[in-house]
Parts: structure tokens; sequence; C-alpha cells
């Protein structure tokens, strides 16, 4: 079967033409095999399937039946555009936390330094300057090839994107040429969806397995499981290490509210974000864009002019001193990660956490997070996040079963996260600091199944004004 033969490829019955090519795959809620029959009608010409279902008449129909549809579209749609990752230089990352800061960065780097590039993050995604929205970390193989498809016809000649382990396991990635694979670290996430940790780390780890030999492996090689990452890897590894001995290494040397001055091999350079955490995200764009031959002085001059990615330690400062910094943080380490720096650079000024828990999602981290918040702030202010189809008070309640006694005093609940963040400003001393963890970038907030504008930095602003008045 000849993906090129046909006018469109699409695991999507509703969006099949004439001359298409339907692939069956099995969701988890939603079979594509019970669709074939309405794909024909709609005059698919090929099918790609694992069977047959009883009264689907597929005469006149090219048919392949095939043991795993979903790998079966990701071949088949890498066929279709072209093979366009083998004509880009395609650098993907993957790991707990920073992904997206570092794909975010990399490409504004590399653009800085004269380079057209596309961008493939949890944020949006980027052709050049063209920008697309996107729902996943990473999108269903056949956007992913189609947006790289682009990317070739605007002259694009480097790709940063965002590897989700579930984008892996699920072979959204399968047939995809990368030239590096990075490694930020691992950590508690995602085991709604894995169930043990062994099996996220296995989903990983498959990542750099299936590298190619003349690609580059670059791992934090102070994440514990960064050398597992890469034992059966073709690829060549590279090392980065904040704390030890490495290919390429970083020192914090001091730090405040505005930035940091870091020791990157041997070089001092003052930058402009903060907080642990960045340090390691700066040192794999550093190592990551040394390694694909960029100039070692201009990287650094570059990467003193970055600013963080939306929503990641992104301050507003307002009336009495106060500063509100919003953060994608929504795992324990990334919680633990942010509250460490901040309450590093707040000295003798009030910290308050305000956090919630995703809905229909890992539920063994919501007490954890409550812990975490709580040991390393003077006010926690616990509400929602995306409730999704979950009760609200229900995911709180589950949170709050992390406190301890002596916790309760310093915590108050809000399930209104408006109301929440409202309070937390309006009710805080001079000069206070205070966090908004979990929802960063996100311009909404998931109600049962309905997506509904919520913007944190529009309700920081009114409440700021209102202060004002």
């Amino acid at each position: 079967m000849n993906c090129k033969d046909y006018t469109l490829l699409t695991a999507d019955s509703r969006k099949v033409i004439p001359g298409a090519l339907f692939v069956a795959v099995k969701g988890y809620s939603t079979d594509g095999h019970d669709y074939m029959a309405a794909a024909i009608e709609k005059g698919a010409k090929g099918i790609i399937c694992e069977y047959i279902p009883e009264g689907v008449d597929t005469t006149g129909v090219e048919v392949e039946i095939v043991d795993n549809t979903r790998r079966a579209l990701a071949l088949a749609a890498d066929e279709f555009y072209d093979h366009p990752s083998r004509k880009l230089t395609l650098v993907g990352i993957t790991g707990t936390n920073g992904k997206t800061t570092t794909v975010t960065l990399l490409y504004r780097l590399f653009r800085s330094l004269g380079y057209q590039c596309g961008l493939l993050s949890t944020i949006a995604n980027y052709v050049g300057d063209e920008r697309y929205e996107t729902d996943n970390t990473t999108v269903d193989p056949v956007t992913l090839n189609m947006l790289m498809a682009r990317m070739v016809e605007k002259g694009c000649e480097y790709c940063f994107m965002e590897v989700s382990s579930i984008g892996v396991e699920q072979d959204r990635v399968t047939g995809l040429e990368f030239a590096m694979g990075i490694f930020s670290n691992l950590t508690h996430d995602h085991l709604d969806y894995h169930k043990t940790f062994a099996e996220y780390l296995r989903c990983k780890k498959l990542f750099f397995d299936r590298l190619p030999a003349k690609a580059i492996a670059l791992i934090n090689s102070d994440d514990k499981n960064g050398p597992v990452m890469v034992q059966n890897t073709k690829a060549r590894v590279v090392t980065y290490s904040v704390r030890g001995l490495a290919d390429h290494t970083a020192r914090v040397m001091e730090q405040d509210v505005e930035g940091m001055q870091l020791k990157i091999d041997g070089t001092e350079t003052w930058v402009r974000l903060i907080g642990i955490h960045n340090a390691y995200n700066l040192l794999a764009i550093y190592s990551a864009a040394v390694c694909l031959g960029a100039d070692k002085e201009q990287v650094l001059l570059a990467l003193s002019r970055l600013e963080s990615a939306p929503g990641r330690l992104e301050n507003i400062r307002g009336p009495k001193g106060i500063t509100v910094v919003l953060d994608y943080a929504h795992t324990p380490d990334a919680l633990e990660n942010v509250l460490t720096c901040l309450k590093g650079i707040a000295s003798e000024r009030q910290l308050i956490c305000l956090f919630g828990c995703g809905g229909d999602r890992d539920k063994t981290k919501r007490p954890e997070m409550a812990r975490i918040a709580c040991a390393l702030s003077d006010r926690v202010v616990i509400t929602s996040d995306n409730p999704r189809t979950e009760d609200p008070e229900a995911i709180i309640a589950d949170i709050r079963s992390g406190l301890q006694p002596q916790d309760l005093a310093k915590t108050l609940t809000i399930t209104n996260r408006a109301e929440a963040i409202r309070t937390a400003i309006l009710t805080a001393p001079e000069g206070a600091v205070i966090l908004l963890a979990g929802k960063g970038h996100e311009d909404y907030q998931i109600i049962g199944h309905e997506k509904i504008h919520f913007s944190e930095k529009e309700i920081v602003s009114e409440t700021f004004k209102l202060m004002l008045q």
C-alpha cells in the first residue's frame, strides 16, 4: 500500500473525503473499527485495520490488516508527508519537568542565532512565526508529520519537540528520525496512566532505545535515572551536570529575583531566569546547542538574553510590594523546586503558595503536594485546578489528607480558584511573594467536559487594580 496514492490520511471517520486512507485505531473510549463502514460510505479508498468487522463491505477498497494500527498510523503519516523529520534537525526532550521551558528556549535561542525553526510544545506549536494551538504535549502522528512538512516547506532547519511518555507508548513519535534526544529528569507523574513508576520509566527509556546511531543522547547525569535511559541506546551519549562532573557543567554563583549568575563550562554569564531547576534547563539548552555545532560564545550571549517560557516563574509586580509568580508546577518535584527557589529569594518576605490538583489524574501525588507546600511556605491556599469530571471537594479532601495538625493553622481552603487568588492577594502582607501553582500558561479551566476561559493574569491584574482604588 502506497500512502501517497491517497487524497488524505486520517484516523477520524468524520474527516474522510473521497479517495482518503482511513486507519481504524482502537482508542480508550471508541474503536475506529466501528466507523469503518462510515468511512467507506464517505469515499475512503484505503483502509488499514486490525480486523474487518462483521457486515462491513470492503469491495473496491484496498485493505491492509496489521497487528497494531497505532504504529501503522504513525508510519503511514511519515510516508504520506514524505518523511519530513529526515529533512529537519529534530531534537526531542523527554522527562517529567522542564520539557516546555527547554524546547521553548531552544527554539528562541536558535532563532536568535539566525536559524528558521519549528516548535512542538505543550504551550503551542510554531512553524517559524506561525502559531498553531495544541491540546496535548505530544500531538497525534498525522498532525506531527503535517506540521513538520510545513516546517520543511517554510525553510526550517531545526525542530524542537516535547516528547511525552504517553506519546512514546502510543506510537505518536514512531517513524520520526531524531537527531538528538534530551533527558531532563524523572519524578512522580502520570501514574494514573502508566500505573507504576517502572512502566513510566520504561516508556521514557524507549525513546532513547529507538534513537539511531548517528543521533546524540544528552542526559542529566545528576538524575539517578539518567544513566538508565541510555543503557541500550545506539546514540552517542553526552552528559550535563549542575552538581558533579560531566561533559558539560554549570554552577549557580548567585541569584536574586531578577536572575542568576551561572558558571557554564568555566565561563560566567548572567541569565534572566532563576532557580536551580532553570540552571539545569539552561545547561541542557547550552549543551544541546554546542553539540549541534553552535559557537559557544554566541550561545552564552544568547542565553543571557533569554526570558522564561510563558507561565514558568512568570512574575507580576503589584501594590504593597507584592509579587505574584505564575508557574505550571503540577507535580510534587516541580512544586518543591519552585518553592525552594522562591524561599531562597524571598528572604524575610512572606511566601504564600496557592495550588490545586487536576481531576481524573494521578491521585497519589495530592497529599504529597500538600506536605511540600506546607513545609516550604508561610501560608498555603488549597483550591481547584482543572477538576474535569471529579468533584472539586473530593480532590481537595485528597490534598488535605496530607496535612499534619500543625499545618492547619496556616492553611486556607477555597474551592473557587478565582476567589482563592483574590483572597490570597488581598490578605497578603506587604512585600509578600505569592505562588500560583499548577496553571502556568493555561488560560482556561476544565470543569466537567467544558473548557471555560480562566486567566490568572487577568484575575491578578483586576485584583491589583482593586487594591489601588
